[in-house]
């Protein structure tokens, strides 16, 4: 350490401006000092908000902790907290179940119901839905919105007010719960309708986002939303989109891109990847199937819109249980990342409090993306992390036992891992978004 205390005052001056010289020269080129962040992916919450798993409802373990566990670990890791965490973005099935159904706007364009045994076991229950899914679904993202970080957050299919099975689709009566299989034959098609309890707590004049100068646009009072931030020494933009968008909402998202052209963007939406890494719906809620006027799948959505703008270089989303990756380029031929992340159906730790059978809860883990802008070329270091564990899945030892056969029996547990750790090479990004750099 230089000791200025004995030095004559023009001696002093000298190395001060030396010091500082040094100083300068050793700053990372990007503005704030920092050329990598991390950018928080929140999966499929449900079912730690679901009203049955909790112990007031018999539960072994009161799951909505977890839930609550997981965003505070996260807003512990908030850059207004000395961490690296820049953004959240939130895959959508936030909370369990509808409180209607079916929605009027369905009811009128002639869309009809199937009844269903298998949805009234599911019978809709908004006391408990209104009372305490939503106010813990609030209560968690309010520790996110507290800590500073901006975030979105796309809904899912358990996020609208209304879900019933389809007339021409019904599901098989002549099988128990228990001989029913997750197919179209035995459980006919679900369609979902409503997002008025999304935009309770999620729309564009919540306190979440009204006045928020990152919160940037939004479509049909939030369903669908648009988010600035900057980190790594970029300003990005994040869209959500709704589940399976319309080409209304993807006009909207194209005129937010036409107001902020060359930002590096990131899209998150529900429903995108199987497991596979194939961009197919899950049957059994195929919303472009049913009214393809309202809505477009995986594929059409990424025809019509994704590779057509070259800003555009990572797609989010969850719903198919399990993980999946995969890269195509573009009309312009840059890559497009597409990341699937859904542990909802994980339950480890129900099993753990004593639950005889597999429940899916969820085991706190969520996804961390880091982005390091230093490396050459620029890189995504992909972790998965278990706030409840307190580790990450590759120095977990059971991670492959627990949850190997159940998401991907296809893989080895070599591959399992490798599924939920891995690194993204972003060639080319420097040169692509050289506009979106920020000045030092």
């Amino acid at each position: 350490m230089l000791n200025f205390t004995n030095f004559r005052p023009q001696v002093h001056w000298l190395y001060l401006c030396l010091a500082l010289l040094l100083c300068y020269l050793g700053r990372p080129a990007f503005a704030g000092g920092e050329q990598s962040f991390t950018l928080a992916v929140i999966p499929d919450t449900q079912n730690y908000i679901d009203f049955r798993h909790q112990k007031a409802a018999g539960f072994e373990l009161d799951a909505a902790d977890l839930f609550i566990q997981q965003m505070r670990y996260v807003a512990s890791r908030s850059v207004n907290n000395g961490g690296d965490i820049a953004f959240v973005a939130s895959v959508g099935d936030v909370w369990q179940h509808q409180t209607k159904t079916i929605d009027q706007a369905h009811l009128a364009r002639g869309i009809g119901i199937e009844p269903s045994p298998i949805l009234a076991r599911r019978a809709k229950r908004a006391d408990e839905v209104m009372n305490i899914e939503l106010p813990r679904a609030i209560e968690g993202y309010r520790i996110i919105s507290a800590s500073g970080l901006p975030f979105g957050v796309a809904p899912g299919n358990h996020d609208y007010d209304a879900a019933w099975s389809v007339i021409g689709y019904p599901p098989n009566r002549n099988k128990t719960w228990s001989e029913i299989s997750f197919t179209v034959a035995d459980m006919g098609i679900m369609h979902v309708g409503g997002l008025d309890n999304f935009r309770h707590v999620f729309g564009a004049d919540t306190d979440f986002f009204r006045d928020k100068t990152w919160y940037v646009a939004s479509y049909n009072g939030g369903s669908s939303s648009a988010q600035r931030f900057s980190a790594g020494g970029y300003e990005f933009l994040h869209i959500a989109l709704e589940m399976q968008p319309g080409d209304a909402v993807l006009r909207w998202a194209q005129s937010v891109l036409e107001k902020y052209p060359g930002l590096p963007t990131i899209v998150t939406t529900h429903d995108y990847l199987s497991t596979a890494g194939k961009r197919l719906p899950n049957p059994l809620i195929d919303l472009a199937r049913i009214e393809p006027e309202n809505h477009n799948s995986a594929e059409q959505l990424w025809r019509k819109f994704l590779r057509r703008h070259d800003q555009i270089f990572l797609v989010l989303c969850g719903h198919q249980h399990g993980q999946g990756f995969r890269v195509d380029a573009n009309l312009d031929g840059n890559p497009v990342y597409q990341v699937l992340a859904d542990y909802q159906a994980r339950g480890q730790t129900a099993l753990q409090a004593g639950r005889r059978k597999r429940v899916g809860v969820g085991d706190g883990w969520l996804r961390l993306m880091t982005f390091d802008f230093a490396a050459s070329p620029a890189q995504i270091t992909i972790k998965t992390f278990s706030s409840h564990y307190g580790q990450y899945s590759s120095d977990l030892p059971q991670y492959a036992a627990w949850y190997r056969e159940k998401e991907q029996p296809g893989m080895s547990d070599s591959e399992f891992l490798a599924a939920d750790d891995f690194v993204i090479r972003l060639d080319g990004f420097a040169k692509r978004f050289v506009s979106a750099r920020q000045a030092d």
